[in-house]
C-alpha cells in the first residue's frame, strides 16, 4: 500500500493506492477514512488500481472551515482526478461517499466510466427518513451539528472511541466486522479537527436533508452512467424496502440485495464486496 499527500483544490489529500489497471476510486462514509476499504483493495489490487482518499475533514486530509458537503467534496475529487492524471475512472462508495457520487456524476459524467454504491441517502427516500420508528436512527445527524459535539465526543481518547465504535459495532450486523482496526478508528478520528471536519457533512447536508423528508427536494434529470446497487439486507439505518424509488434516480441500474449483512458490506463481506465491485466493472468493460 502507497501513501501519498496530493495537492487539489487549494487542499492536500492524504490518499491510499495500490495495484495496477484501470482506476477505481473509492469513497468512504461516516465515521470512516481510507482504511475502511483495505479489505477490498487487497482483493481487487491484481485487476484494478485502488485510490482511497481521505474526504476533506477526514484522516490525514486538509479540514474544512465550516459546513462542507457533496457539492464541495466533489469538486475536490474531480480536482484529485486532475492531480493524478487520471482521464476517466470508476467510482466506488457509501454513505457520505454516495451522497458524493451523485452530484460528481451529474457534474462529471464523461469522467466516470461507472458508479458501484453501498447503501447511501437519496432522494427517493423522501420523508420515510423522517417517520416516527426511524428518529432514534438518526438522531447523531442532529447532534453533529451542534458547536458542541466535537469537544463532547473528542474530550478524551476513551469517550472518543466509544462514540466511533458505538456505530461501528451497531450499524453491522456481523458484529466483528472492525474489531481488528477499532484502535485504528479511535486513533484517527482523536487527531485535531477530524470529529468537526466529519461533522461538517451534516452541518452542509441538513437543508437538502429537511426538503427530502418534506418530499420538497428538486426534481434532478435521472444520472445515466452505469450504475450498480448492493444494499445490505440488515441495514438498521436504510431498510432495503427504501430501494423502491432508485430507477428515478439512476436510468440504467443494476440493483440487488447483499445479503447477511449491515451498514458496512464492504467490511463485513469483503470477499463478496470486491467479486460484485470487480464483477460490475468488468461486465460494463470501458475503455
Amino acid at each position: 500500500m502507497e501513501h501519498v499527500t496530493i495537492r487539489a483544490n487549494g487542499a492536500a489529500f492524504h490518499v491510499a493506492r495500490t495495484g495496477s489497471g484501470r482506476p477505481l476510486l473509492l469513497l468512504h462514509g461516516w465515521p470512516e477514512f481510507w482504511l475502511t476499504w483495505e479489505p477490498v483493495m487487497a482483493r481487487l489490487a491484481d485487476r484494478y488500481t485502488l485510490i482511497a482518499p481521505d474526504l476533506r475533514g477526514f484522516g490525514d486530509s486538509d479540514k474544512p472551515q465550516g459546513a462542507f458537503g457533496p457539492d464541495q467534496h466533489t469538486d475536490d475529487m474531480l480536482a484529485l482526478l486532475d492531480a493524478l492524471g487520471i482521464d476517466k475512472a470508476g467510482v466506488v462508495g457509501h454513505d457520505v461517499g454516495g451522497a458524493v457520487m451523485q452530484p460528481l456524476a451529474r457534474k462529471a459524467p464523461e469522467r466516470i466510466a461507472g458508479l458501484f454504491f453501498f447503501d447511501f441517502v437519496y432522494p427517493g427516500i423522501g420523508a420515510r427518513m423522517a417517520a416516527p420508528d426511524r428518529l432514534n436512527h438518526i438522531w447523531y445527524q442532529s447532534f453533529h451539528q451542534m458547536e458542541m459535539a466535537p469537544a463532547l465526543v473528542g474530550a478524551n481518547r476513551d469517550s472518543c472511541r466509544t462514540y466511533i465504535g458505538h456505530f461501528l459495532h451497531n450499524w453491522t450486523h456481523r458484529k466483528a466486522a472492525f474489531d481488528d482496526v477499532i484502535e485504528d478508528f479511535a486513533d484517527n478520528f482523536f487527531k485535531p479537527g477530524n470529529l468537526a471536519g466529519g461533522f461538517a457533512h451534516y452541518r452542509a447536508s441538513h437543508a437538502g436533508r429537511v426538503k427530502m423528508m418534506q418530499n420538497e427536494a428538486p426534481a434532478l434529470p435521472p444520472i445515466d452512467v452505469p450504475t450498480c446497487i448492493r444494499w445490505a439486507e440488515h441495514d438498521p439505518l436504510f431498510p432495503y424496502s427504501w430501494t423502491d424509488r432508485l430507477g428515478e434516480t439512476f436510468s440504467n441500474l443494476d440493483l440487488k440485495m447483499f445479503p447477511d449483512v449491515g451498514h458496512f458490506a464492504h467490511r463485513e463481506d469483503p470477499d463478496r464486496a470486491a467479486a460484485e465491485i470487480g464483477g460490475f466493472f468488468e461486465r460494463i468493460n470501458w475503455k
